[in-house]
């Protein structure tokens, strides 16, 4: 062990003065080689030094004439140094530092975030005083093991397994808070098993918490934030793993019970590829959908637009080997050059937000993806795809939505903006395999054009459709559907929008599976005055670098509120979290209310570190042994950041 880290150690320092020189004097290509080794090495050994040095050099050639002047008004290091390291890169990738960042590679930009905040992040002493005093009780009972819950994405829970029915819901009160320090996005869905909580957060810490108290039984750094849900893989030889992918599109294994780290496999097939939805896993392999933020990056004036694509990978969940690759469109190509001048690529996007779905039965996997990012056009944007398990070979598909073609750049005029640009239509929320009235599976996929859709699982018909709003850029159904029985819930999150014949219809539906009738509705709305002049710019424009947010006016009143993150039902119940802070529980036969908890304020957490929440976005919430777990805080497209997890206790558990 000492001799292997020992060689570990020598390969970084030589490898770091490989890559200081290539750095001053040599190619892309070479600096690309050696930043790519150093990073392999890195991840394993997360605390040597030389990365920091490395990351100093970069910095001081590139981004010191500004940050080291006061005249510049800028950020010092070490008022950079107090952000996380994904709020760094978020920065320089397609944040207000895009276009000074933009002639660095991924890795260059990830070294510099590591030199800014690796002395500031080494300060844990908070940890000490939350670790727990108790070793767990041994319990190995799985109450949530991946984001959907099951290898169908119903987003369902047994009154057994959640706790709470209608009878004690009302008795839920806050029992303890968590508070994650240095982010302000809260995304990773928990794992939950026995008395043990696993979860992750963006400044790459995973935590093995006592749910019922919330201290520290363990935790782990790795390089870069935790980007996935947490993913728990039992394998055929009883070995358990939790699963999950970082920032830079790496998945990692990781002993559930020394949280080291077993393997780890790279996945980024771009620059710009990083992994969105979760991982799914079935009978040894794991299942990574693989994204991109080209569609963001695309909004600069000096990008070359656009060559990332989506995909799924398949892996051996043993050792992380990739046992086959779907790639979502063909290698982009030169198209010509757009009205700047720069040469234009394509085709490109279709990327898989979704977390896919697993059916066993035919052999299959079932996901959704997004829009192309720039002509030509292709038939796997806004589609359902259907690939066979082992080989990976496309089954079949449906899309619902042809020659969608849309990046940010469609949000400023800028020159990348496609021509006869579409409407930004991804599917965000993930395929739920269903039973019809008569015992026929179903597909239910949801779109961010606020449609909803049955889908035949053998050859991709459609059984039927139903809009529930018009949709938007942030709009229409996002991050996840849930099924109970014959009804899905569905949250839909428009946003206000000054377009012309738009009425957002922001809210939770309950719809019959067998024929798609919306049996109840129950609308949100803002409930307090907002001012026109505290609305952030559109979507990814805020985080290009759009006015400033006054928080407190905003967490008094927030401009979102809608329902974009992923539903949670029982046997009587639907659970959803809006973009206002509120998390409700509705009753699942008629939509009412049944309980609410407001969350966008300041809480006293268990941990010492300041907490506040805000926006309900992304990852649902979930619940074990009358226990309901909700994560706050989400500050993209100007929402409201936080950094809580919370945690709510009935007062009377179920017999």
């Amino acid at each position: 062990m000492k001799k292997n880290l020992g060689r570990s150690i020598l390969f970084v320092i030589l490898a770091a003065i490989t890559l200081m020189a290539v750095t001053l004097y040599s190619s892309d290509t070479a600096k690309t080689w050696a930043m790519k080794s150093v990073q392999n090495i890195a991840t394993r050994h997360a605390d040597l030094l030389p990365l920091a040095q490395i990351g100093e050099v970069i910095f001081d050639r590139n981004c010191a004439s500004c940050h080291d002047n006061p005249d510049m008004r800028a950020p010092t290091r070490e008022a950079l140094g107090k952000f996380s390291r994904v709020s760094l890169m978020t920065t320089m990738e397609f944040g207000k530092m895009q276009a000074m960042a933009a002639h660095l590679s991924k890795q260059e930009r990830g070294l510099i975030a590591i030199y800014l905040t690796g002395s500031a992040e080494e300060d844990n002493t908070w940890m000490e005083s939350a670790k727990c005093q108790q070793e767990p009780s041994g319990d190995e009972q799985v109450f949530v093991g991946n984001w959907g819950m099951g290898l169908d994405n119903r987003r369902f829970m047994t009154t057994e397994l959640a706790g709470i029915n209608q009878e004690n819901v009302q008795s839920l009160t806050l029992d303890w808070s968590f508070a994650f320090p240095r982010v302000a996005d809260v995304r990773s869905q928990p794992v939950v098993v026995g008395d043990t909580l696993y979860i992750g957060d963006k400044a790459g810490v995973l935590y093995a918490l006592d749910r019922r108290s919330g201290c520290i039984r363990n935790h782990r750094k790795v390089l870069t934030g935790i980007r996935s849900s947490i993913t728990l893989a039992s394998l055929p030889d009883g070995t358990n793993y939790l699963i999950f992918a970082d920032s830079l599109g790496t998945v990692f294994a990781v002993d559930p019970d020394t949280l080291a780290v077993v393997w780890q496999q790279s996945v980024a097939l771009f620059d710009t590829s990083i992994v969105t939805g979760s991982i799914s896993f079935d009978r040894g392999r794991l299942y990574v959908p693989v994204s991109s933020y080209e569609v963001a990056v695309a909004g600069s004036a000096g990008h070359r637009c656009c060559q990332s694509h989506g995909a799924v990978l398949a892996l051996d969940a043993s050792n992380g080997a990739i046992q086959w690759t779907w790639h979502a469109t063909e290698a982009a190509s030169l198209q010509g050059r757009n009205s700047d001048g720069l040469e234009r690529y394509g085709p490109s996007g279709a990327v898989v937000w979704t977390t896919p779905t697993i059916d066993r039965q035919r052999n299959r996997l079932y996901f959704g993806t997004g829009e192309n990012l720039s002509h030509p056009a292709t038939d796997t944007s806004d589609a359902i795809v259907a690939l066979d398990l082992d080989s990976g070979e496309l089954i079949w598909k449906f899309q619902a939505t042809a020659g969608d073609v849309w990046n940010a750049a469609c949000l400023n005029g800028g020159a990348n903006c496609p021509d006869n640009a579409g409407e930004d239509f991804d599917f965000g929320a993930s395929v739920i395999l269903a039973k019809l009235p008569d015992g026929d599976d179903v597909l239910l996929a949801g779109q961010k054009s606020g449609e909803v859709f049955a889908i035949n699982p053998d050859d991709g018909t459609v059984h039927w459709r139903n809009r529930l709003s018009q949709g938007t850029t942030n709009g229409g159904i996002h991050w996840g559907m849930a099924l109970a029985g014959q009804t899905v819930v569905v949250p839909v999150a428009d946003p206000e929008r000054d377009r012309e014949g738009y009425q957002p219809k922001p809210g939770l539906y309950g719809l019959d599976v067998g024929t798609g009738k919306v049996l109840w509705q129950h609308a949100v709305e803002r409930g307090c005055a907002f001012s026109p002049d505290n609305t952030p710019l559109v979507g990814l424009e805020h985080t290009r670098g759009g006015k400033k947010q006054n928080l407190d006016v905003q967490y008094a009143c927030s401009y979102y509120y809608g329902l974009s993150s992923a539903a949670m039902t029982t046997p009587d119940l639907a659970f959803s979290g809006g973009l206002d802070g509120k998390i409700r529980a509705f009753s699942l036969s008629a939509g009412e209310v049944l309980w609410q908890s407001e969350t966008a304020k300041a809480f006293t957490t268990v941990n010492g570190v300041e907490g506040h929440g805000g926006a309900i976005d992304v990852a649902g919430q979930v619940a074990a042994d009358g226990w309901l777990y909700v994560l706050s805080g989400y500050s993209m497209f100007g929402q409201l950041p936080g950094n809580l997890l919370l945690a709510y206790k009935v007062e009377q558990p179920l017999p």
